[in-house]
């Protein structure tokens, strides 16, 4: 098939998604990639085999970032041919767009050009909170021009439970915990639950505690608490407790992760055909949302209140 172009738009606070995705797609200079001052990245990347990186048919060739100093040096890490001064200039050199930055609040920006000139695009999580935003990325969605995920739907630490969940019985509890906030990280939790759990959600309470808490309840009953914890030690964790056993996770590799999110997005430019359903992207959201308002109106919330 046509060989992809892949443009990537970044950075914002904290996420180091531009030089980690690049890396994975492209490859990397050791070196260079030492120079970024993203340790933790260099620390996971370079442990990896090297048949674990590149794609077929698809590179990153175009970079832009606010901070053109950084951009350089990303793209010396992860060998990007292409600065630009302004990411519209990627308009008409590129077939995908990857947004890897978290800043919901500026999704919408960066996304419209490119989606309205028929790229396709891939956004970080969450892809945004506004319902007047969802209504306009829903048919990208419905079409398969638009991807929007956490990583860890694809946490390769949750392998065993999602060919084995039966074994678990019927499900009582699901409990996550996360750094940071709810909706830049909780999503984490959110997503990589609902990514296989066999119930929907259908309402949402938000708890009053010292930190970023809620409750959702299930159609089958059971529960599922996120909290988000703030500044803290680095946690990803899942613990599942159904009538027959329970299962613990710590989600901590990233690469792979990663990899496969960007492996599912590449197969959908390949296949015309969308890797996450419209509505399984848009719960993951209404949760959120429903957190939001619950938060603020401090009442539960039912998740058909949320029409998009």
């Amino acid at each position: 098939m046509k060989f992809i172009n892949i443009g990537i738009i970044g950075l914002n606070e904290g996420n180091g998604h531009p030089i980690s995705f690049s890396c994975i797609i492209n490859g990397y200079d050791d070196a260079e990639l030492k120079k970024t001052g993203w340790d933790v990245i260099y620390n996971y990347i370079r442990i990896q085999s090297k048949a674990d990186f590149g794609f077929d048919n698809a590179k990153v060739t175009h970079i832009w970032t606010q901070d053109k100093i950084q951009c350089v040096q990303i793209a010396k890490a992860a060998l990007i041919p292409n600065v630009v001064d302004n990411y519209l200039d990627m308009l008409g050199e590129v077939d995908a767009i990857i947004i890897a930055r978290d800043d919901y609040e500026n999704h919408l920006l960066f996304a419209k050009p490119f989606l309205d000139a028929g790229n396709f695009v891939f956004i970080d999580k969450p892809l945004s909170l506004k319902l007047e935003e969802l209504e306009y990325f829903k048919p990208f969605i419905l079409n398969a021009k638009l991807m929007s995920c956490s990583g860890l739907r694809y946490a390769g630490e949750l392998d065993a439970i999602r060919t084995n969940f039966q074994n678990l019985g019927k499900i009582k509890l699901i409990r996550g915990a996360v750094l940071n906030s709810m909706n830049n990280y909780g999503i984490h939790m959110i997503e990589s639950i609902y990514s296989f759990l066999n119930t929907k959600a259908v309402n949402v309470n938000a708890i009053d505690s010292s930190h970023e808490s809620l409750i959702i309840t299930n159609e089958d009953g059971s529960i599922v608490q996120i909290d988000s914890l703030g500044v803290t030690t680095k946690v990803f964790q899942l613990d599942f407790f159904g009538e027959k056993g329970r299962f613990h996770a710590e989600l901590n590799n990233n690469f792979v992760a990663f990899r496969r999110t960007l492996f599912e997005f590449t197969e959908m430019i390949k296949t015309g055909k969308s890797a996450i359903s419209f509505d399984d992207t848009i719960s993951i959201l209404k949760i959120l949302v429903a957190y939001s308002i619950s938060l603020k109106e401090k009442r539960s919330v039912q998740l058909n209140e949320i029409y998009v």
